[in-house]
């Protein structure tokens, strides 16, 4: 198939020499373009076919589809309508969805937005909204709002730029395995029980009516394949976006959501895993921690003579809170200063005033009173650092793990992607310094946004992504850490600053009393 699912095509009109049939002609004139086998015709075409091949003067446009390569004609249009065949690229994420308009005929992209997913307001987490699927009411509930909410801000969308949902033929969808579960309104109960089966892994497309979702009655929504129940078509769309599947050197991606997810592999295979590796890196697990957004901490300096602290805050309003990206960064600052010793513990001597003691814990004192947008201190806990080095522990390990299966060292690597607004914000000198990645070189880190969304887009500007996503799902393998006893030694390993093996990280050389 060429590059685009839409197709212009003119053909010979019939006579009496030539009585083929409309769709038939039709149909061997795409065969004749595209090669292969044949191509089915909706019966909805085919009622509204001789209108509009004659009302076109024969020349027309035609909106395709793939499905696990039955290939068909969904929608016909008179080469010369003025109105766009719009596609759209959705990022289903637990937290947040990101929707991007295309226009299918040329790849362009028109218009991009995004919502907090409405199933938030059940739960912030996969497990409690599974749970709630549990109940008929509850899993009838969470399938509405996601399905409903995105036809609304899809049509939203489409006014923006003066067009109509209608007018959307085809979307793909990447989003985690649990979340595509619940968007198909698939039982996902199984996925969180042991051994952790989901309904289905290669999904396919479907008709947007039976999803419940506002486009074009004929629209098809592809949704993006798992590997299982932990590693989901957004990782998926994010390989066919960042070309692992098309190197010859061996590359990783690595993708912190809910999960750490990484894969590891190049054009011959991929090798692949998940971890709880998550909420602290996004800020989830400190009382001051938060989401990206406006006040939010994503950045912290220590002047190493004065020990001024510069906080820089996402559009310079008051502090509020602080991400993962701040985090990390506030971290890898405290251990180089000698305010945090190797095991991540804090140091009273170093750190001064900023000592205080709260139910029993020692917090650090991030922004006094006086500055913050709270009119509050902004304090972390002994507690939220050592939840911190857990996370930063569980993914080195993860990354450690994943290579050392393979037979290869981390520093072997010369490409390392990281996706997501995680690897928007993080400081890779930050995650070095307290042991969360390897210590390679910075020009080969690479940040490359959200994956899942340019993933899922790229399969709108081009067809041939079908057979490339089948590619990707086929090479890889999954490894299941939870009974990996080598990364259970490896964790314990990691837990300290930068590591217990100071020499995997010679650029970190942090404060040392005399």
């Amino acid at each position: 198939m060429t590059g685009f699912w839409v197709q212009d095509v003119e053909l010979s009109p019939p006579s009496l020499k030539d009585n083929t049939a409309d769709a038939d002609r039709l149909v061997q004139a795409l065969k004749s373009r595209l090669g292969g086998d044949a191509v089915a015709v909706e019966l909805e075409v085919l009622r509204q076919l001789p209108e509009v091949l004659r009302s076109a003067d024969y020349h027309v446009r035609c909106v395709l589809y793939d499905d696990q390569g039955r290939r068909g004609i969904s929608a016909v249009v008179p080469a010369d309508d003025s109105r766009a065949i719009l596609g759209l690229a959705v990022d289903l994420g637990t937290t947040r969805v990101v929707i991007r308009l295309l226009d299918m005929t040329d790849g362009k992209a028109l218009g991009e937005t995004s919502f907090d997913n409405p199933q938030i307001a059940i739960g912030p987490d996969i497990l409690t909204r599974i749970h709630y699927a549990d109940t008929p009411e509850g899993f009838e509930h969470l399938n509405r709002v996601i399905t409903n909410e995105l036809s609304n801000h899809a049509e939203a969308l489409c006014v923006s730029v003066g067009r109509s949902a209608s007018d959307i033929y085809m979307a793909a969808v990447a989003g985690n395995t649990a979340m595509t579960h619940l968007f198909l309104k698939l039982n996902p109960r199984w996925i969180i029980r042991e051994p952790y089966i989901p309904v289905v892994n290669r999904i396919g497309m479907f008709q947007a009516g039976t999803l419940g979702i506002r486009f074009h009655p004929s629209a098809r929504v592809f949704v993006f394949p798992n590997i299982g129940s932990y590693f989901g078509g957004d990782l998926i769309a994010g390989i066919l976006y960042a070309g692992l599947h098309r190197r010859e050197e061996t590359s990783i991606l690595v993708d912190v959501g809910t999960n750490a997810e990484v894969v590891l592999g190049n054009k011959d295979w991929m090798i692949a895993c998940a971890g709880a590796a998550g909420p602290a890196l996004e800020g989830g697990a400190a009382r001051m921690g938060m989401m990206a957004g406006p006040g939010v901490i994503d950045r912290v300096t220590i002047h190493p003579e004065t020990l001024q602290w510069e906080i820089h805050t996402i559009e310079n309003l008051p502090p509020v809170g602080i991400c993962g990206s701040g985090l990390i960064d506030l971290a890898a600052q405290l251990f180089m200063h000698g305010m945090l010793d190797v095991r991540g513990k804090l140091a009273p001597d170093r750190c001064a005033e900023r000592i205080r003691t709260k139910d029993g814990l020692q917090h650090l004192v991030v922004v006094n009173c006086r500055i913050s947008g709270t009119g509050e201190e902004l304090t972390i806990s002994q507690a939220d650092i050592d939840s911190l080095i857990r996370s930063k522990a569980a993914m080195y390990t993860i990354l450690e793990t994943l290579t050392a299966s393979v037979g290869i060292t981390l520093r072997e690597l010369t490409r390392f992607y990281v996706a997501g607004t995680f690897g928007a914000f993080i400081n890779p000198v930050s995650a070095i310094t307290i042991g969360m990645i390897p210590d390679l070189k910075l020009e080969c880190y690479q940040t490359i946004g959200n994956s899942s969304l340019e993933g899922a887009a790229r399969l709108i500007q081009d067809s041939q992504c079908i057979a490339e996503i089948d590619h990707i799902r086929d090479s890889i393998t999954y490894m299941e850490l939870n009974v990996n006893q080598e990364f259970m030694n490896r964790f314990s390993a990691a837990k300290f600053l930068p590591h217990t093996e100071p020499a995997l990280f010679p650029s970190v050389r942090p404060y040392r009393t005399s």
